[in-house]
């Protein structure tokens, strides 16, 4: 079969109705994106003063070497755009929590630095974080399925992210 044969086939394929079992997972998997993240972050930011993504931020930040990332690395690891990497470091740095510093061998790049306090309140979230998590996801997950799902879960963010990538460098062949 050609390729492009074969790209139509594989898109008819994409399109074709869920299964019963597909459509419980995909509905329940949208049900779940919507309503965890704002339960999770209603916990931490009651308990502790600070979002689900400042913690996100501030614990990247606690386990990198140095306790600094660059902007674009941070970015990454808390699947943050750019701009919004941007505000949040910068609404962290107002509350004494990160600092800015130009990257060393880049002096177009900044480097965001974990300060005491933001170690001290990455910390201090910890223990409301592993709460939160257990109550409101763990919890409800059998213990002999959690290395399927946590394994299943890592194929669908990897595959979505890699997918992503190819998306925003114009590769779509794939």
């Amino acid at each position: 079969m050609s390729a492009r044969k074969e790209g139509a086939a594989d898109a008819a394929d994409a399109a074709a109705p869920l299964s019963a079992q597909e459509q419980l997972l995909w509905r329940a998997l949208g049900r779940l994106m919507h309503v965890v993240p704002r339960l999770l972050d209603d916990d931490m930011t009651r308990a502790c003063g600070i979002s689900m993504t400042d913690y996100a931020v501030l614990v990247n930040l606690a386990e990198a070497e140095g306790l600094r990332l660059r902007m674009v690395d941070l970015a990454a690891a808390t699947a943050l755009s750019p701009s919004r990497i941007t505000r949040v470091v910068d609404e962290l740095r107002g509350r004494g929590l990160v600092r800015k510093a130009p990257h060393a061998s880049d002096g177009r790049g900044a480097v965001a630095v974990l300060t005491d306090d933001g170690l001290a309140a990455a910390r201090a979230a910890q223990p409301q974080h592993r709460a939160s998590a257990r109550r409101r996801v763990l919890d409800h997950v059998p213990a002999d399925q959690l290395a399927a799902l946590a394994e299943a879960l890592d194929r669908v963010a990897t595959g979505t992210l890699r997918s992503q990538a190819r998306f925003d460098e114009g590769d779509l062949s794939r």
